[in-house]
């Protein structure tokens, strides 16, 4: 089950004032934390049975309009830092990481023709389900950094990293025409952690200092009506 680690078990990283008080709030909350996590197991299960047939025809899509994987693995950070495999349907040319920054722009040239309709639909974000079944991911939580991100996170930030990383949240919802707004930055990685990553933090840890289990189910509802319009 989704429960806290005591404080003297987290990583030094996270044992700091700041994270000591988003801590204490959801020590408070074992309750949600628990129906958080069975919802993720039943939840993940279902939608990875009913979608079967769709994830077939996106794998035959996808090999047939590229070379390369029907997955995109890449390296994320989830609970209390520790790194896991993120599943993406591969939306961009294989080996992208090589040839340009690990944050996509709108026009990034190293997306393929089928990745763009994927991404325009977020339908290369439900191979998470996999993630959010193994325990890896939940379905509403902070949105997984890649490695080199952590490196720019303040103490407070490190509070996200109480609870796993998350398919969808509200800062997901507010920035999910990201790619545009990194499209004219000339260094994209410098726009994304003195801008971008720092506005997006507010809203998980308001996320975390409001937490409950009912607001989880909003968050989803508001994100099938953001994706959907």
């Amino acid at each position: 089950m989704m429960v806290l680690k005591k404080w003297d078990e987290l990583p030094e990283a996270l044992k700091n004032d700041e994270v000591r008080v988003y801590y204490d709030i959801l020590s408070k909350k074992k309750g949600s934390l628990i129906l958080k996590r069975l919802f993720d197991i039943a939840g993940s299960t279902l939608l990875l049975i009913l979608l079967s047939p769709l994830f077939l025809i996106l794998a035959i899509v996808i090999k047939a309009d590229s070379k390369g994987p029907v997955f995109f693995r890449q390296t994320r950070v989830t609970q209390y830092g520790r790194e896991f495999k993120i599943y993406k349907f591969r939306t961009m040319v294989n080996n992208a990481e090589k040839l340009g920054s690990q944050v996509t722009t709108r026009n990034d040239s190293r997306v393929t023709k089928v990745g763009h309709f994927l991404r325009k639909y977020r339908l290369d974000e439900i191979s998470q389900l996999i993630n959010v079944l193994t325990g890896d991911m939940t379905f509403v939580g902070t949105r997984p950094e890649v490695p080199k991100y952590l490196a720019a996170y303040t103490n407070e930030m490190m509070a996200t990293l109480l609870l796993p990383a998350g398919v969808t949240s509200e800062a997901s919802i507010e920035y999910k025409d990201e790619e545009k707004l990194l499209n004219s930055a000339g260094n994209v990685d410098e726009v994304y952690v003195r801008e971008v990553l720092p506005s997006k933090m507010k809203y998980n840890e308001k996320y975390i200092q409001h937490f409950r289990f009912i607001g989880d189910i909003q968050v989803l509802i508001n994100t099938v009506k953001a994706v959907l319009s």
